[in-house]
């Protein structure tokens, strides 16, 4: 399970991992209060990417990227198309 250390590899790689099959991605978002860590996970059950960081100037990061993949996930336009003007 790769466990990127920036941030942009690992939208780059997940958004390759949703186009490749998007019925199959999921997303999840787990915050542990205790240790202060914010983890987003996008699996399609042969690869799993995660994230995990504690610094507060991500949570907008993380936000705007699961937003950008939510409406990815229901709209009828053109999936690749969409991903290209965000």
């Amino acid at each position: 399970m790769p466990h990127y250390q920036t941030w942009e590899e690992f939208t780059r790689a997940a958004e390759k991992l949703y186009l490749a099959d998007p019925m199959k991605v999921r997303v999840v978002l787990k915050y542990r209060h205790c240790d202060g860590n914010l983890c987003i996970k996008v699996t399609d059950d042969i690869a799993c990417l995660l994230y995990r960081t504690d610094q507060a100037q991500d949570v907008k990061k993380i936000e705007k990227f699961h937003s950008q993949l939510m409406r990815l996930m229901v709209a009828k336009e053109s999936r690749s198309a969409a991903m290209e003007t965000d």
